[in-house]
């Protein structure tokens, strides 16, 4: 797959299907990038489990922090990385030697802006797992939702029809 650009059905494919996002990098710091992915993806009603070895047991905004991907309850849809790139392919191997012992491999895997590192995508690939390298899924959630544009940001979206209003401050869905 060209990883340089991804189209919007790809995108919106990936986050209408999951519903449970590990997060390896979260911080409770709230004025840190992964603190407001968190914040924004725990209000779009998925189930998000950060991942943080120096803050595990304690939570961030209401969720347990687990010290490792070993530690989460199940195997989850994303596993979003918000490490830098060398750590990618580490993580991406634990994933995939471990699988059995998890229950099974994730649909995607995620790494954040700037984090890209074609290899691990390769491997991940290679093992079945769907990849997104440099985007943010709350800066993409928030595009293809039109939310973006609230801000006068250009969502690269134009459509005569209403978003679906959901449940919830300023929530519209993705799907219909």
């Amino acid at each position: 797959m060209n990883h340089d650009t991804y189209s919007d059905s790809y995108i919106k494919a990936i986050l209408d299907e999951v519903k449970t996002i590990a997060m390896v990098g979260a911080s409770a710091n709230n004025v840190r990038p992964s603190y407001f992915v968190l914040k924004y993806m725990l209000a779009k009603d998925y189930d998000v489990w950060p991942i943080n070895p120096g803050y595990a047991g304690k939570e961030i905004l209401g969720q347990m922090t687990h010290a490792s991907l070993d530690d989460l309850p199940a195997m989850p849809d994303l596993v979003d990385i918000f490490r830098n790139s060398d750590a990618a392919v580490q993580i991406v191997d634990d994933i995939i030697s471990s699988a059995d012992k998890r229950g099974g491999l994730p649909k995607v895997i995620w790494m954040q802006l700037t984090v890209r590192n074609d290899e691990a995508a390769k491997r991940a690939e290679d093992a079945g797992i769907k990849v997104v390298m440099d985007r943010c899924p709350k800066i993409e959630y928030a595009r293809l939702s039109g939310e973006i544009g609230w801000a006068g940001v250009n969502s690269r979206t134009l459509s005569s029809k209403r978003p679906a209003l959901k449940t919830g401050f300023q929530h519209r869905g993705l799907k219909g």
